[in-house]
């Protein structure tokens, strides 16, 4: 069926006029990014078999490479464009300041909404670490590696060189697993032993390991994993 023989409020675009973006489905969303279908299929079948492919997450899509995405019927280089385009608007108003740099981190639950914007359909692991005040306020937060799917390669010395740098009384560790799995491993236990050992000679605070997947993480204070 195409597009014009649905009724007005079953389109996309006629729906969001009356009822808001907020009371469209995801892939009602695609379909208006994606703009037509083919002659096979119409522009909401197109999106959900779009959305089908990212495992029905958007997040799933987003971390499709370009030529899954217009290897699909109906998308070609055009519409990817529009696609990506869209994903990076909405991480980059997720990276706007959230307020939470502005108060002290005081939870593990305030470090994951302050970095799952960044961190979230990753398909690598990237180290992170968090400057603090004495008061816990952000200084700084700061990448300090990009691995490859399972690992980062992170020098304890060059994270607490960047501290004394910054003056920062405390860090907190980020890293986050693509698999989806937030439990450490033993490389992530023996890091947060190398970091805490180094950091206590200068009586720098590791405060706390943070491991983030998409949905969920692992606080290595939260569950009182004390490492040596």
């Amino acid at each position: 069926m195409r597009i014009k023989e649905l009724c007005a409020d079953e389109r996309p675009r006629e729906k969001m006029f009356s009822k808001g973006a907020e009371a469209l489905s995801n892939a009602e969303l695609l379909a208006i990014l994606i703009g037509s279908g083919t002659k096979k299929d119409n522009v909401l079948v197109v999106a959900n078999k779009l959305l089908s492919a990212g495992g029905g997450r958007l997040s799933g899509i987003a971390s499709m490479d370009s030529h899954e995405i217009m290897s699909m019927d109906g998308i070609g280089s055009g519409r990817y464009a529009a696609i990506t385009a869209a994903f990076e608007l909405g991480r980059r108003c997720c990276l706007e300041d959230p307020g939470l740099e502005k108060v002290p981190i005081c939870d593990p639950a305030m470090v994951y909404k302050l970095m799952i914007p960044r961190m979230k359909g990753l398909d690598h692991e990237e180290f992170w670490v968090i400057f603090l005040t004495r008061a816990n306020y952000v200084i700084q937060k700061e990448m300090i590696s990009m691995g490859g799917l399972s690992a980062t390669v992170v020098d304890p010395r060059t994270v607490v060189r960047k501290a004394l740098e910054k003056r920062a009384s405390g860090i907190v560790m980020v890293h986050n697993h693509p698999s989806g799995n937030p439990m450490p491993g033993k490389d992530d236990l023996e890091q947060t032993g190398a970091m805490r050992k180094a950091a206590g000679t200068f009586n720098i605070s590791l405060l706390d390991h943070i491991i983030i997947c998409d949905d969920r993480y692992f606080s290595f204070s939260n569950e009182k994993v004390y490492v040596i």
